[in-house]
């Protein structure tokens, strides 16, 4: 994301964006003719490679369409969009793979996105100076090295290989090593793909802790919480799918409502609503237990989901406001970057954490009941025993209980540690600027002017 923002910075959002999708969707219709599960991993990542750019950079022609007024209803509009999406698309996914083949998928978003790029071609038009340009290549291949090995780290550890083994210390310290390094070739390049001196700017900074939080809150609630109905409440999938529309209804609602928000009220005041919001919803699912009525489920999807809605457009009104154009781009994809890495960071680090907890919790149920453990089919690991409808009628009323009891408290673990970040995000809030948010708009002498490296104007707001 941070590599398509600096790039589209350089050579025009269009082209870019036109890019991203060729490459999304050749990855895309590769994925849906793959005969094997290597062969899906490699188009997997082809599709990745494309749909890097599209996010951001249509964040980012939004952005430089619409004045400060129009921009904040649109971002509203659109961060709803982005909301609906992540949590309806898996549902149509679901049904998609039951009635029809996994491989259509892939094939939707063929047409989706030959469309989009076409009215990109012809509506969209842009106007970018032209002329000679350095890519720091260095800096791309260290930042794209250090977070692979982060991630490979986290996702890898405590499952393929002990935590202490190795390959967790040997991919753990490439990635601290390859991080320090991109800093460093940051700080001397002319044109670094990530100007770390944007992070100076206090709007910037806090707007991408902020973008951290909320990807860890999105992920781990769309994650954890429909484990929760399924596996403590002995809903279907379908049940756990469904919980999740009060969080669906409420974030495009917030998001769209916040650009007003914005406007008369100003960044601080926008965002600590939605952290407020989040806190209380994150804090009422960490009551959760066997005994939960689905109305307090419901009152706690729709508190956080609105709380999202109105900080996730304030963190990107207020970034894309504070810089010009040519830094437009790459501000944009860093806090969608941000985002999304708080996302997978956070979903692993809780998927470790209940792993951790169900083997101490699960531990004594099977051995008190190592006779029905010893009955269970060998197809599936006695952790999926709740997530599977036809076993789990089958067992005991008591063996189910004292199962159902051990996932929650299991689960209680994850839930406070989601609470615990949404307190954080909420104690960050306060270092946004207040006032008005025209207050803090750019004031270079035109919107194209090229900017020192050092950035220095965008460090004195606030």
């Amino acid at each position: 994301m941070p590599i398509y923002g600096k790039l589209a910075d350089l050579y025009g959002r269009k082209p870019l964006f036109l890019f991203g999708t060729a490459l999304f969707l050749l990855g895309s219709a590769a994925c849906g003719a793959a005969q094997s599960m290597e062969q899906l991993i490699v188009f997997r990542a082809i599709q990745g490679l494309g749909a890097g750019a599209v996010m951001p950079i249509v964040l980012t022609i939004i952005g430089d369409i619409f004045a400060l007024e129009e921009r904040a209803r649109v971002q509203g509009l659109f961060s709803g969009v982005w909301g609906v999406s992540s949590i309806i698309g898996p549902a149509i996914g679901g049904v998609i793979v039951d009635h029809f083949t996994w491989r259509w998928v892939f094939y939707i978003n063929v047409p989706f996105g030959l469309l989009s790029g076409l009215l990109l071609i012809f509506f969209f038009k842009e106007q970018v100076e032209h002329k000679k340009r350095s890519i720091d290549y260095a800096g791309t291949l260290l930042l794209t090295g250090g977070i692979v090995a982060l991630l490979f780290a986290l996702l890898q550890g405590g499952v393929s290989w002990a935590w202490l083994s190795l390959p967790s210390i040997g991919l753990f310290v490439a990635s601290i090593v390859l991080i320090v390094l991109f800093v460093a070739q940051e700080n001397r390049t002319l044109e670094p793909v990530l100007p770390l001196t944007l992070f100076r700017n206090r709007i910037i900074s806090v707007s991408s802790i902020g973008g951290l939080v909320l990807g860890v809150i999105l992920f781990g609630i769309s994650s954890y919480v429909p484990l929760f109905v399924q596996g403590v409440d002995g809903g279907t999938a379908t049940n756990a799918g469904i919980v999740l529309v009060p969080f669906l209804v409420a974030w495009p609602i917030t998001a769209t409502l916040s650009g007003k928000m914005i406007i008369r009220y100003g960044y601080r005041i926008t965002a600590l609503a939605g952290a407020i919001l989040a806190v209380i919803g994150t804090g009422m699912v960490t009551l959760f237990n066997a005994g939960t009525n689905l109305p307090f489920i419901i009152v706690s999807m729709l508190s956080i989901g609105a709380g999202l809605g109105l900080m996730s457009t304030a963190f990107i009104i207020s970034v894309q406001n504070a810089v010009p154009w040519n830094l437009r781009g790459v501000a944009t994809a860093s806090t969608q970057f941000v985002r999304t890495i708080g996302g997978t960071l956070g979903v692993a680090l809780m998927g470790t954490i209940l792993n951790i907890q169900m083997a101490v919790n699960f531990s004594p149920v099977f051995t008190r009941f190592s006779d029905v453990v010893a009955r269970l089919p060998r197809n599936i690991a006695p952790s999926n025993v709740l997530l599977t409808p036809s076993v789990r009628q089958s067992l005991a009323a008591d063996f189910l209980q004292q199962l159902q009891a051990a996932l929650a408290h299991s689960l209680l673990w994850v839930y406070l540690l989601i609470f615990a970040i949404a307190v954080a995000g909420l104690a960050m809030m306060f270092f946004l600027p207040g006032g008005k948010a025209d207050q803090y708009t750019y004031k270079g002498e035109s919107e194209t002017e090229e900017i020192p490296a050092n950035v220095e104007e965008i460090t004195t707001f606030g």
